[in-house]
């Protein structure tokens, strides 16, 4: 009983309730990229938000630089706050997600993060689509002087960015989802056969497991 205690805690749920270590959270690659999309949302709503609308020197009405469409626009800044908040709401879960003892909790977690950097990923390939449509469609008299120009560009190439980086996040999700759902299969295997099973065969099952373990980290 005591081997197989020892290596679901080699796996990480038991490790539940240990220090939480930021430089070590830092490091890792999940961590790092969803840092990088956080950093690319709040660049794209900033450049939209701040000059993102223009107007003719004969007007006082400001249009946005996307063609005078106003959804171009609202499109860009309302999701670029939404997955800036998206990306500090699972920056919290990652340093949490050590904690969470329950394995089921872990892998409800780990599916939730597929699913949201799936969504996120597929959103900023409308929106670069969107946006570099709208621009291409820029009329030049609609701003003579050329104010934004490089906002509006910079916003079109990080949606552009944002597509892979949230499908980066996509596929370490789902390899931490493979791990999640071996550590759920070997739990209920053990809980159920503990009993039934020779104290030798389970401490090679241990050995076999923290051996895979070790692979997949």
């Amino acid at each position: 009983m005591d081997g197989m205690q020892q290596g679901i805690g080699a796996f990480g749920a038991g490790r539940a309730g240990g220090a939480f270590d930021p430089l070590a959270f830092i490091q890792q690659p999940h961590t790092c990229l969803r840092i990088v999309s956080w950093l690319f949302s709040l660049v794209i709503f900033g450049c939209i938000a701040n000059e993102g609308y223009i107007n003719r020197p004969d007007e006082v009405e400001q249009f946005c630089i996307f063609n005078r469409n106003q959804n171009a626009c609202n499109y860009a800044v309302s999701m670029g706050s939404l997955a800036f908040l998206c990306c500090m709401a699972f920056l919290a879960l990652d340093a949490y997600f050590p904690q969470i003892s329950s394995v089921k909790d872990r892998k409800k977690a780990v599916l939730a993060d597929v699913g949201t950097s799936a969504f996120w990923s597929f959103i900023w390939f409308v929106g670069f689509c969107f946006l570099a449509n709208q621009w291409q469609a820029a009329k030049p008299e609609d701003n003579p002087l050329r104010a934004g120009g490089d906002a509006a560009r910079a916003a079109i190439t990080f949606s552009f960015f944002s597509i892979f980086t949230w499908g980066g996040l996509t596929l370490f999700s789902l390899e931490r989802l493979k791990r999640v759902c071996f550590e759920e299969e070997y739990e209920e295997l053990f809980t159920h056969t503990n009993k039934h099973v020779p104290s030798e065969s389970r401490a090679s099952a241990v050995v076999l497991k923290n051996e895979f373990v070790s692979e997949a980290h």
